[in-house]
């Protein structure tokens, strides 16, 4: 493994940010940290760029403990949200920082630079002024100046949070293609699991300090660890069940489960796109329809079940030819392929 973090723990004011942290990264991988505000997702970035110390536990890079290895000297590169150019100096003396920090001569370092911004889509631009650049350049030119020195690991700490969603949605794909032509090893961390899943090899999900889940896109999409992973990827279809053979008793009355599922008391999560909108007079749950969302391929519509049970809300995915309307009755199916049992 090319990173290696055991047991890191982090204390701030008396609280534990990181607790007790296992992770590793392996080389050319890309893993991508997920979790809300104070998870700790940005300590344990910067513990293994050295930027704070640890209280507890190890960080390794390439088998080597990084303790006494100051932050300069650990060939790691990190990339924050804010991306912190150097406004007085153009790109390309933004770019060559971290080369002339580790004394490469100047014919090297404009030979590496404009290598770089040609990578990156910039080609000319090393004597434009930051001040010029747009907020995708701006990405683009930090990105440039992290992997100029060539580190064995790239972090970043948000990298696209600054932009606007059509423009992140862009500039990750061409993040993935970029890193999976250099064979970069990654760690980033984000809030944002569609930007997260589509660059991530793997994702870490982080909560309290601790990890919550650890799996690939697919895997943690498909099966949350529990109900905080769940919720924190949207859902919001998260019950707590009796599972008993193939159903579970919920407040929605009985839900086809998986074959296999583990039994007894369980939370369990119903995917929007596994509530089947059918004839009311057909299903035995009716609910009326309080709202509607339109998402650009779908549209989410928010059901309130009948009767005096006080059964949850449920949310359906439809298409928009086929979406219900707000005050209409409908019935309501299960699809199994759908449904996970979680914990």
């Amino acid at each position: 493994m090319l990173l290696a973090l055991e047991g890191a723990t982090v204390r701030l004011g008396g609280r534990a940010v990181l607790d007790g942290v296992d992770l590793s990264v392996a080389e050319h991988e890309i893993v991508c940290v997920l979790g809300p505000s104070g998870s700790g997702k940005s300590t344990l970035l910067r513990a293994v760029a050295g930027l704070q110390p640890l209280d507890g536990g190890r960080v390794s890079l390439d088998g080597r403990d990084q303790s006494r290895v100051p932050a300069h000297k650990r060939g790691v590169g990190l990339m924050f949200q804010d991306h912190q150019l150097f406004p007085q100096r153009d790109v390309g003396a933004n770019v060559a920082f971290g080369l002339r920090m580790h004394g490469a001569p100047k014919g090297e370092q404009a030979g590496r630079v404009g290598e770089l911004l040609d990578l990156v889509g910039l080609p000319g631009a090393a004597s434009r002024a930051v001040a010029s650049l747009s907020g995708g350049e701006q990405q683009r030119v930090a990105l440039a100046r992290a992997l100029a020195p060539r580190p064995r690991l790239l972090m970043l700490d948000e990298p696209l949070g600054q932009l606007d969603r059509s423009l992140r949605e862009r500039l990750v794909v061409e993040l993935r293609e970029l890193f999976g032509r250099l064979g970069t090893t990654v760690l980033a961390v984000t809030h944002d699991q569609g930007e997260a899943f589509a660059l991530a090899d793997r994702v870490v999900v982080m909560r309290d300090g601790r990890i919550a889940q650890s799996g690939t896109p697919l895997e943690v999409w498909q099966r949350p660890a529990d109900e905080f992973v769940a919720r924190f990827l949207g859902f919001e279809n998260v019950v707590e069940v009796t599972v008993g053979g193939e159903a579970a008793d919920t407040p929605w009355g009985k839900v086809p489960v998986p074959e296999g599922a583990p039994q007894g008391v369980r939370s369990l999560l119903v995917r929007p796109t596994g509530v089947r909108i059918v004839d009311a007079g057909l299903a035995g749950l009716r609910c009326s329809v309080t709202a509607r969302t339109f998402k650009g391929t779908h549209v989410t519509v928010r059901l309130r079940p009948e009767g005096d049970g006080g059964a949850p809300l449920l949310d359906a995915a439809c298409a928009l030819r086929e979406a219900p309307a707000v005050g209409d009755v409908v019935g309501v199916e299960f699809d199994v392929a759908e449904v996970a049992v979680l914990g």
